[in-house]
């Protein structure tokens, strides 16, 4: 009888082992459909870059060689012209006015029981990670590295914004500023260190060149957040080489542009601790800072092009989405100082370019988009269930099809109840006092004269001023921002209200 019974169990176990059913070669096969992610996020970059402004005929050929491969938004606008605020809005698809994260945040603070909006958030990367991917991250993606645990692999971020000399070359980082009332910054500009390998950004990316060369058995989500160009202005002498000082232009740059800003945006803009324009004119030094900029602009170029040439030999090339941003602009003169830090377009327009299976090749989209539509988009490329608690919209089909170029509109809010609201023609500023800004880009695209007083266009605001938002929280707990006095001030005012 035992006979019998071992018998048909090995019958049993031949008839099964000829059953059609998925190896585990085929399962990862069909895993492995899903198209990868790679994220690149480069700090404080502005639309300098080739494929959009093409500023001072700076050297950027694998910026240009990204939009060559896909989307280029040429009016993208950040959600909050300062990278905690706007890095917390990109990575929970959040509003700043819906999470009162209008400062700066430790990322491990940014979901928290203490804050209703973001109590049970689930971020980018996370997202990915529910859905079957494996993530990777390095550098600066969040406001410091990214919360515990947000990836499967980190590789971390390296401290500060370094390396950095014994002795600053030019600025001192207090300014005007007042010594443990302002803060000190790492506003700096020179030719230090000696070559690209002791940058921290060039160990980023070989990082990300090793995960490119690995196998997964199952797709990756890879984040490489670039420290430049965030100031200090420090790489290597031979990028500056390829910006002879002479032939370096400076922005377009008025000195009395603030005479009709409201007091609020003078606040806003009351930057001691930053080089004035007028300084740098007076010293000599403004193109100098220029072509600092534009030096890192090409550096972080670099490595760029290295991970495309890493991600192009790799069997990932054809079946990989390319998301690269920045989390703000970056004023290089314009309203008189060298800061993010505003609600003009300077400040709030960025670099956003899309590379994917499906997405066209060259394409520029010059209508105006949010950033807050960067976790929506990546999860319709991807092919994931969309996730109902972003507030953005997909650009997928502005990509494909050009749907909604026409009412598009971007808006941007620094610190509560101030809004800049853009479309294609207009961009309007309304501060938490009632008092407004109003600029015509058709024929003042610096924005150097507010015509919110002019009668012509009362019905023009009234129309932008419904997009604002209706709901504007009180400051985070946890979110701050002591650089800058108006900010301390608001956030202790509004609290008691």
């Amino acid at each position: 009888m035992k006979k019998l019974i071992y018998i048909v169990a090995i019958f049993s176990l031949l008839i099964n082992s000829c059953k059609t059913k998925p190896s585990t070669e085929q399962v990862i096969t069909e895993e492995n459909t899903k198209p990868n992610v790679l994220f690149i996020s480069v700090d404080d970059l502005n639309n300098m870059i080739g494929p959009i402004d093409n500023f001072s005929n700076v050297k950027t050929p694998n910026f240009d060689r990204l939009a060559e491969m896909g989307v280029t938004f040429t009016n993208a606008h950040v959600q909050a012209p300062l990278c905690g605020p706007s890095r917390a809005s990109i990575m929970t698809g959040l509003r700043p006015s819906n999470t009162g994260i209008y400062g700066m945040v430790h990322d491990n603070e940014i979901r928290r029981q203490g804050n209703p909006a973001t109590k049970d958030i689930t971020f980018l990367p996370e997202y990915f990670n529910n859905n079957g991917y494996h993530t990777m991250g390095i550098g600066k993606l969040f406001h410091n590295h990214a919360p515990d645990s947000v990836f499967h692999e980190s590789g971390g971020r390296v401290k500060g914004f370094g390396p950095l000399p014994k002795k600053r070359f030019v600025w001192d980082g207090y300014g005007k500023g007042i010594k443990g009332v302002h803060g000190r910054t790492s506003t700096d500009w020179g030719a230090f260190p000696e070559n690209d390998t002791l940058m921290p950004d060039h160990a980023s990316a070989n990082w990300a060149i090793e995960r490119l060369q690995r196998d997964y058995d199952q797709p990756f989500f890879l984040g490489v957040g670039f420290l430049r160009v965030h100031v200090p202005l420090y790489v290597p002498q031979k990028w500056f080489d390829l910006y002879p000082l002479e032939d370096i232009e400076t922005p377009p740059y008025r000195a009395d542009d603030l005479v009709d800003i409201p007091d609020v945006g003078l606040q806003i803009n009351d930057l001691p601790m930053m080089p004035s324009t007028k300084w740098a004119i007076e010293s000599g030094e403004w193109k100098k800072i220029v072509q600092a900029y534009l030096a890192c602009i090409s550096f972080v170029d670099n490595e760029l092009g290295r991970i495309l040439d890493a991600l192009e030999n790799s069997k990932y090339a054809d079946n990989t989405i390319i998301v690269l941003l920045s989390d703000h602009g970056y004023r290089l003169g314009e309203k008189e100082t060298f800061a993010k830090h505003g609600l003009w377009e300077t400040a709030t327009k960025a670099p956003l370019m899309f590379v994917g299976p499906d997405l066209p090749k060259g394409k520029k989209i010059d209508a105006p988009v949010e950033f807050l539509s960067i976790y929506p988009t990546l999860l319709e490329l991807s092919g994931l269930p969309t996730y109902s608690r972003n507030e953005g919209k997909s650009l997928v089909s502005m990509m494909t099809n050009n749907e909604g170029v026409e009412e598009s509109y971007a808006l941007t809010t620094y610190g509560m109840n101030n809004h800049a609201v853009r479309t294609n023609q207009f961009r309007y500023i309304q501060y938490e006092d009632g008092t407004q800004e109003l600029y015509d880009h058709a024929n003042d695209p610096n924005e150097w004269n507010n015509i919110a007083s002019n009668a012509e266009y009362k019905d023009k605001m009234e129309e932008l001023k419904k997009l604002l938002p209706t709901r504007n929280v009180k400051w985070d707990e946890k979110s701050q921002y002591t650089f800058q006095p108006y900010f301390v001030e608001q956030k202790a005012r509004t609290s008691l209200e």
